[in-house]
């Protein structure tokens, strides 16, 4: 996992077998390929998280994402916020910022960028279970804040101390039309969500396109490393894309292309924090030992079983060093 911070100077089905009787067992499934096409894939991805956002929020709470492990007594609940830290530190995004939060989850990072830096913080995600989720958990945020409720076109904005937040049911590829218009966002942030685009390219445009100028991109995203042989894409990395609906993995350096061409400079150089974050792997390993979620997972056939299967495939790939 490399976590870049690019800033932009802006002058420049098959038949399914019975169900196995334990989770170890399901570790053995072969699971069939997937639909390829990316609307296909699209539709998964949004299927996925309108079922399983619940599980994901009992089992690992508001944070979607890595933890950044700094010692070994880090929770995972601290280890995520120290994750948002280091975003922005390294970012130097200024308090008050307007900032697009894309694939926003159930809106984890929003609120703490509202509530703790003053931003008023839009998220997008192709969820809408995530942004009934996000809201709801945004107001009960605001009033433990004393903070109250004002609307805005276009989605309740929520205050929250000196910032807000607001959440919106939005396909990212989209997101240069829809807000076409709009005076512009002094940050776009997307936390371990680009994976999920087909179009990366098209991505760092729009992104491009809705900063004011100075704006700055934040990532933080997973990666494949450089010079896989087929044999090491076939075992580490297929097993990731297939689980977690992702298309094809890209590497860090890819990215860093794809920002230069859009436009941006390199506001902060790459940085590969793989050996933090692996942790996070093995928490969730333990996590997911729940005979529910096992059974969850049965109900969806082969995606939900793979996903299951990938947490294996992600351990692995973190001690191999071939995902990052």
């Amino acid at each position: 996992m490399t976590t870049p911070s690019k800033g932009d100077e802006n002058d420049t089905g098959s038949a399914q077998a019975p169900p196995p009787r334990s989770w170890a067992e399901l570790l053995a499934v072969p699971v069939e390929p997937g639909g390829t096409t990316f609307e296909t894939l699209k539709a998964r991805i949004r299927h996925h998280y309108e079922l399983a956002s619940e599980y994901y929020y009992s089992l690992w709470g508001e944070h979607i994402h890595h933890g950044y492990f700094l010692s070994a007594s880090d929770t995972k609940e601290r280890a995520q916020i120290q994750l948002i830290s280091l975003l922005l530190q390294r970012s130097q995004l200024e308090k008050g910022s307007t900032v697009l939060d894309v694939g926003c989850g159930i809106g984890g990072t929003s609120r703490h960028l509202a509530l703790n830096h003053g931003c008023h913080v839009t998220g997008i995600t192709i969820s809408g279970k995530q942004v009934e989720m996000a809201t709801n958990l945004t107001k009960t945020a605001a009033t433990s804040s004393s903070t109250g409720e004002t609307v805005a076109a276009g989605g309740a904005t929520i205050k929250l101390r000196d910032g807000s937040a607001r959440f919106l049911e939005l396909d990212a590829e989209t997101m240069g039309d829809f807000f076409a218009g709009h005076d512009g966002f002094d940050c776009v942030w997307i936390s371990e969500a680009m994976s999920h685009l087909p179009d990366k390219a098209l991505f760092f445009r729009n992104a491009f396109k809705l900063l004011k100028k100075g704006g700055k991109l934040v990532i933080a995203d997973w990666f494949r490393a450089e010079d896989l042989t087929e044999k090491q894409v076939g075992d580490d990395i297929k097993p990731i894309e297939d689980g977690m609906l992702l298309p094809p993995l890209c590497t860090q350096p890819e990215y860093v292309s794809f920002a230069q061409e859009a436009g941006f400079g390199v506001l902060s150089a790459p940085l590969d924090i793989s050996k933090d974050v692996a942790k996070t792997w093995e928490i969730s390993w333990s996590l997911v030992q729940s005979p529910s979620l096992w059974a969850f997972a049965v109900t969806q056939g082969r995606d939900g079983i793979a996903f299951l299967q990938a947490f294996r495939a992600m351990r692995r790939g973190y001690a191999n060093g071939t995902f990052r």
